[in-house]
């Protein structure tokens, strides 16, 4: 956004520097703008410095923005504030654990150690890999327990309850519970007895009072149940009329979980106890260990508090967040900044009423935390409110509209709370034209109808953009398609490929569902077992095989040759990585998808001692789960973006086309949560049992959490307040679309749909060719890019004959890394014992596999050129950057001082302070060689603008 002046009541929160704040900051009203400018004139108060001040922001990209606009508008430079605690929850959490929190396990009795070497395992799959190889232990350890992991549709979902516990902040301890966290477990009946009477309220028809919701849900109690001697049957529950008898309600609420507790307790402890064990920590158990240590060790928490904290999103902060953010503040210098109307991230176990009920929250939680000792000790009585309001992205008939989307039905019989209505802050657009469509069109053929709608926008002045104030004619670039649910998104990125139109796919894809990991698969089967019918077939109709052909060969056996030499030679790989990469190469996958699975596939291949077996299971069950993995796949030049509304938050776009607004896709479907399962109101409870209740080994239905569930129903304000986010993202223009079965979102728009008639033209655009995908790296937006690999010339290896290979130079660089960054490895080859003496010989901080991005001006084009820095040896006035080179020879030097020249340039921008030397080392040897760096107007002659090269043999760096 455009640097400005604040407006006034940006003002009141840049010049409110003391005492607590809550920020309602409506979308695109310039918060980021505000929160820095506010945080810059805290620095300038006499005594504040940024030691002073605790910034936390959502994600690690927003951290770092902050400290760019902090550093634009105050007297500090970025070196300045490069320690400055500007972070993430998580990324503050693992910093403090790292220092202080060694023996922070002892606060829940477990006997084991955080240490620098602790691990922090942030990919999800490989989590559920080790959860399941946990669980392998515990029930076998645990014959008493089985009958609850009889009841479970898939045993992983109490991974899912324990970070929905952490999120709560219930801990287990090695004698129950962490302070009062089994009074969460047990439920309100108070609160759950108020959702009874609403549920249980007679309604008012045309002659009188009808029945009410609960007794109607509760019809055909017994259809298709089975359950256990004590329950009810129909008759007896609805008896009477138009509502169910009170008593009902404490019946069912009242109900012995003793042993479900303990069972939850046991599974949640030892699991811990498990990752600590096994060196590492997921996200959940980061906060919960920073939570125990800053509520027991007093003396730690006063050290480490904040005299401001400052808390941005906080409509997407857990319950554990809030609590975390009182007991780092040491004074009642608290600001928190959000928009309620953005919570979309339940299902991570954000809490939208953080935000919404600010102060009841604080004042209860000051209350639990000052239980037996006073952690909060300023007083928390006096809250002030300011409101964000002018909007500086959208039109005002945008803005308007956005507002009916936080009161639409979400189903054909729901009623939203009309005092929803009350809490919306109104936005006042700044824009200086109004010249807005909003539309709605369906077809039954909805990608086609989307495309064509597109093709009719691009280059057409009734859809004109606003641009520095001037109006111009909508480009692809200005388009964007959000979705609620991810596949739609790439079916229509398919559906426009096979007419030429270009479109970039930025969201969750399912990795393990691409032909680069169905064919690894397929071929791992093979290494696992020679006559694997699931695998020749697959690779054989890939080699074009007809299904009759496929057919012969398998009952025969009659393998072709070259496929079996192919299979030898893959038994020989010594990684799951060098498996992969022959697969890959024999395929010609060179891309970000294929990059991605050998990360990842290493990853828990080399941690977790994983056979090949192994592996295939875990692909097989990463396919079934549909697991995602974040990819940005973008032609280049001038593309539609599709975007799920998740990824699209906090971002902007000319035109927004909200598609898929069908039944099932918005809202999704139901279901998901499994049988022992946790709600807020009601506690831990399983919808199913499994026991001999009737004299014979059954899965019960659980009658009374049968009625607690038509008491709690089903909400669905995070859906609207999704559709509210994606709505808001539009500048100009924004168009909703659904299929053959519209939604019930979709049919209360306060809009009158068009039907649209498929008429797509097949596009030829030029400058788009596909370039890899980039998987979770933020690459800069410029015309063209290459690899400082692509700069050198690769003709002084053609003659090498006495090199190692490709895998050694993979397993000396995994080797180099693991170790640097303190893994307890041990070295294997004459190589690794070379670099673990150098990396030994080093006295200071280390980072390692850094992503470097060096853009040169080339005939007036713009060219970035990315690759991967090996080590980064920093000290407090020299920056040293190391490259490891397993060659045996000195044949490269010249070629290799490019690749450095390129590494050095970025390090000199951020390190402007110090000393950057650049240095190539041989891993053979042990010899290290500096290196003299080019400059930039050299590096630029080097580069082809046109993004082509000559054909290069194998990577240098692993030769």
């Amino acid at each position: 956004m455009t640097e400005y002046e604040p407006n006034e009541r940006q003002q009141e929160l840049i010049d409110a520097t003391s005492g607590i704040h809550v920020v309602d900051a409506g979308a695109g009203t310039g918060k980021t703008f505000t929160i820095t400018r506010r945080y810059a004139n805290l620095l300038e108060q006499g005594d504040v410095e940024p030691e002073d001040i605790l910034l936390i922001t959502f994600t690690n990209n927003a951290a770092g923005e902050m400290k760019e606009r902090v550093v634009a508008n105050c007297d500090y430079s970025m070196s300045a504030l490069r320690d400055a605690p500007i972070n993430t929850f998580h990324g503050y959490c693992h910093d403090l654990l790292i220092r202080h929190g060694f023996d922070a396990p002892t606060r829940l009795g477990i006997d084991d150690r955080i240490t620098s070497s602790t691990q922090l395992l942030e990919n999800e799959v490989i989590e559920e890999d080790r959860f399941r190889k946990f669980l392998d232990q515990f029930i076998e350890a645990h014959p008493d327990y089985h009958d609850y992991f009889r009841t479970l549709n898939d045993a992983t979902s109490i991974l899912d309850l324990i970070k929905e516990l952490a999120a709560k902040g219930v801990f287990p301890t090695d004698e129950g519970w962490f302070r009062d966290g089994e009074s969460f477990l047990d439920g309100d009946y108070e609160e759950f007895k108020t959702l009874f009477d609403e549920a249980n309220e007679p309604n008012e028809g045309a002659n009188g009072a009808t029945q009410s919701d609960l007794r109607d849900g509760l019809s055909g109690f017994e259809r298709n149940r089975c359950y256990e001697p004590d329950a009810p049957n129909e008759g007896e529950l609805r008896d009477g009329y138009p509502q169910i008898d009170d008593a009902w309600a404490s019946r069912a609420f009242e109900e012995d979980r003793d042993d479900l507790k303990a069972f939850v307790h046991d599974v949640y402890l030892e699991y811990i106890a498990f990752a600590l064990q096994r060196n590492y920590l997921n996200f959940s158990f980061l906060l919960m260990f920073t939570f125990a240590m800053l509520c027991e060790d007093h003396s730690l928490r006063e050290s480490v508090q904040f005299d401001h904290v400052l808390v941005d999103e906080f409509q997407d902060t857990s319950e554990i967040q809030f609590k975390l953010a009182l007991l780092l503040a040491g004074t009642d210098n608290l600001c928190v900044v959000g928009d309620w109307k953005q919570s979309i991230y339940s299902f991570q176990y954000a809490s939208v009423d953080n935000i919404r009920r600010f102060e009841e929250r604080l004042q209860t939680y000051k209350r639990e935390l000052n239980g037996d000792y006073a952690r909060v000790d300023f007083p928390v009585d006096d809250v002030n409110e300011i409101s964000l309001v002018e909007n500086y992205r959208s039109t005002q008939s945008i803005l308007d509209f956005s507002e009916h989307s936080l009161t639409l039905p979400a189903t054909g019989s729901e009623e939203v709370d009309p005092e929803i209505q009350d809490d919306i802050t109104s936005l006042a657009a700044t824009t200086e034209h109004d010249h807005s469509n909003i539309e709605a069109f369906t077809c039954d053929d909805e990608q086609e109808a989307i495309l064509t709608r597109i093709q009719e926008i691009v280059g057409n002045r009734e859809y004109a953009v606003e641009d520095d104030g001037e109006l111009r004619a909508p480009t692809y670039d200005d388009v964007a398609v959000l979705t609620r649910t991810r596949d739609f998104g790439r079916e229509l990125q398919a559906c426009a490929a096979d007419y030429g139109i270009p479109v970039a796919y930025e969201g969750g894809v399912e990795l393990f569902g691409t032909e680069q990991s169905i064919l690894l698969l397929a071929w791992l089967r093979i290494l696992e077992h020679e006559d694997s019918k699931r695998g020749w077939a697959v690779v054989l109709e890939e080699a074009g095989y007809t299904l009759d052909e496929v057919k012969h060969v398998l009952e025969t056996s009659t393998y072709p040759t070259g496929m079996v030499e192919f299979r030898d030679q893959l038994a020989e790989a010594e990684t799951i990585g060098g498996i992969a990469r022959r697969v890959f190469d024999r395929y010609g996958f060179d891309d970000a998808y294929a990059d991605g699975l050998v990360s990842l596939l290493q990853g828990t291949f080399d941690s977790t001692h994983h056979n090949r077996g192994d592996i295939v299971r875990f692909l097989e069950r990463s396919l079934d789960a549909d697991a995602t993995h974040e990819v940005e796949d973008n032609p280049g030049g001038d593309s539609v973006t599709v975007q799920t509304i998740h990824a699209a938050k906090g971002l902007e776009h000319p035109i927004v086309i909200m598609a898929n607004m069908n039944q099932h896709r918005f809202p999704p479907s139901g279901g998901g949560a499994d049988r022992i399962r946790y709600e807020e109101r009601v506690g831990l409870r399983q919808s199913k049992r499994y026991t001999d209740a009737h004299g014979r080994p059954h899965l019960y239905d659980n009658w009374r959490y049968r009625l607690l569930s038509k008491c709690l129903g089903r909400e669905y304000d995070e859906e609207r307040r999704l559709l509210y986010v994606a709505i808001t993202r539009a500048e100009s223009h924004v168009l909703f679309s659904a299929g053959e079965s519209p939604s019930p979102l979709f049919e209360n728009l306060p809009l009158e749909p068009s039907t649209v008639e498929p008429d797509v033209e097949d596009a030829a655009v030029g400058g788009t060719e596909q370039t890899q995908l980039q998987i979770s790296v933020p690459v800069p937006e410029t015309p063209s890019g290459q690899s400082p690999h692509s700069l050198m010339d690769d003709s002084v290896f053609s003659d090498v004959e006495d090199g190692k290979g490709m895998e050694f130079g993979t397993r000396v660089h995994d080797f180099a890394e693991r170790y640097a960054i303190g893994e307890a490895v041990e070295p294997t080859s004459p190589d690794e014992r070379n670099v673990q003496r150098f990396l030994d010989s080093l006295p200071g901080k280390f980072r390692v596999e850094e992503n470097v991005y060096l853009p040169v001006s080339v005939d007036g084009q713009q060219v970035t050129i990315s690759g991967i820095v090996d080590l980064l040896h920093v000290t407090d006035d020299w920056v040293e950057i190391v490259d490891y080179k397993t060659d045996r020879g000195r044949h490269a030097e010249a070629e290799y001082r490019k690749q450095l020249s390129v590494y050095y340039h970025v390090v000199r921008q951020e390190y402007p302070d110090r000393r950057v030397s650049t240095s190539i080392y041989y891993t053979a040897d042990g010899e290290r060689v500096e290196v003299d760096p080019l400059l930039l107007d050299e590096l630029g002659e080097l580069v082809n603008v046109d993004g082509t090269h000559e054909e290069r043999g194998e990577d240098p760096r692993i030769r």
